[in-house]
């Protein structure tokens, strides 16, 4: 089998790795790492589910909700990013040793799609806030931005991490003025003690809202390789996975919350705390900081959507990355352009019950019952597709049969318990708290 090469030449488009693991000398520093996954969740979006669970269960228990939903998935993708340190590999990579070298194809061609649906959402949500905060053409918005983000995506992973840095310090001023403009003529005590009206309360329940929390960030961060795999190291990668979850999409929701808890918000369960709203109207030069804030944050988020999908796709068609960043990227415009902002909770949902599982099987597979570089390589791999299927499965009867729990948190603990029970019969793997001990032996 002939050695597989790298393009190493200096220029602007670095190569990306589709199909083999970062080398080391072309892995990133710690802060470049940082860069791309804490600019990613300091987006706009955040800030309208944040204030939408605290428009439906006050500010105290929604802050409640949110700690808790970002202490799962700092544990859910820190522990997948670690792998990904670690090996080097990208999610399609890692995907192939759980799921088997052909069953891959499908959680990641899944995920690499769903990910191009967030990406045509948000292309949505920069056509819908121009419109609705300054007045533009909602569809000459969406194909600028559009086109903008999908050039951003093609120059690669280093354009992924400038625009980290810019998005992330400026969703904190633009987050901490609307925060005051907000608050004009309300108390602390006052916001942080906010309870729902009556025909507002309940409209989400503390389940649902947890899972809003952790589906938001349920696909990109399932495939945070694709981002971690440039770490320099297992370490690097959980501090970049930490930089986001909790600490970046904790600020991004709760200044949401605090927005809606000023009462700044009018219909805070259809807007949120879009705090765009609140900074319209001061101004011609907040107004321009504005516009360029909308670009500038939703492009963030676009890119690393984008990215994933780019990435994934790639890999399953032996295609390069930029290709398939002009192609995916022309398809989430046209979804933008269609209106596939409207089914945004539908998609939530659909993301809530599908995707944890997958990462929770991966995480036990490979951090549990690491693979023997002996063991042959196989096609399919039936247990992962069958706890996934099972962990699925009690998310959706938990969504349609018991709402006040988070779908979200059950189908990634079912799936990973099932895979768990099911591989200490596999006589292949050893778990490695078993391997451990014997080596103590």
């Amino acid at each position: 089998m002939p050695t597989k090469t790298f393009d190493s030449s200096p220029g602007y488009l670095k190569p990306e790795f589709e199909h083999m693991p970062v080398p080391d000398s072309h892995r990133k520093s710690l802060l470049s790492v940082i860069g791309v996954w804490f600019g990613f969740p300091m987006v706009l979006s955040n800030a309208v589910f944040g204030g939408v669970i605290v428009a439906s269960l006050g500010f105290q228990l929604g802050l409640v909700a949110i700690l808790l939903g970002n202490f799962v998935l700092a544990l859910y993708v820190g522990a997948i990013s670690y792998r990904a340190g670690s090996t080097g590999l990208n999610f399609a990579l890692i995907a192939q040793k759980t799921f088997g070298k052909k069953g891959y194809a499908v959680v990641s061609g899944l995920l690499a799609t769903v990910v191009v649906g967030w990406y045509a959402f948000q292309v949505g949500l920069t056509g819908a806030t121009m419109h609705t905060s300054f007045g533009s053409n909602e569809l000459l918005m969406n194909l600028i931005a559009g086109l903008l983000y999908m050039a951003l995506t093609y120059v690669g992973i280093r354009a992924l991490t400038i625009i980290g840095w810019i998005a992330a310090p400026l969703y904190i001023v633009m987050g901490v003025s609307g925060i005051l403009l907000a608050i004009h003529h309300q108390s602390l005590v006052q916001i942080l003690s906010y309870r729902p009206p009556r025909h507002l309360a309940g409209s989400v329940s503390f389940g649902v809202a947890l899972t809003m929390v952790v589906a938001g960030f349920s696909d990109s961060g399932t495939m945070t390789p694709d981002f971690t795999r440039w770490a320099k190291n297992g370490g690097h990668g959980i501090l970049a996975a930490l930089s986001a979850f909790p600490l970046a999409n904790m600020i991004s929701m709760v200044v949401g919350g605090l927005v809606v808890a000023a009462g700044a918000i009018a219909n805070p369960i259809t807007n949120g705390g879009n705090f765009m709203m609140v900074l319209a109207g001061h101004g011609v030069l907040l107004e321009v900081l504005s516009i360029f804030f909308i670009f500038a944050n939703l492009g963030s988020v676009c890119s690393h959507c984008l990215y994933n999908g780019a990435v994934g796709w790639s890999h399953i068609t032996g295609s390069t990355m930029r290709k398939l960043t002009v192609i995916l990227g022309i398809i989430g415009i046209i979804a933008a352009v269609a209106g596939i902002w409207n089914i945004f909770v539908t998609w939530l949902s659909f993301l809530g019950f599908v995707v944890p599982g997958i990462g929770a099987v991966i995480i036990v597979d490979q951090l549990i019952f690491p693979p023997s570089p002996d063991i042959p390589f196989k096609a399919w791999r039936p247990k992962a597709f069958i706890a996934w299927a099972l962990g699925s499965s009690a998310a959706l009867w938990t969504q349609l049969s018991a709402p006040q729990y988070s779908e979200a948190v059950v189908g990634l603990a079912v799936a990973a318990s099932v895979y768990f029970v099911m591989m200490l019969f596999d006589r292949q793997r050893v778990p490695i708290f078993r391997s451990r001990a014997v080596l103590r032996e």
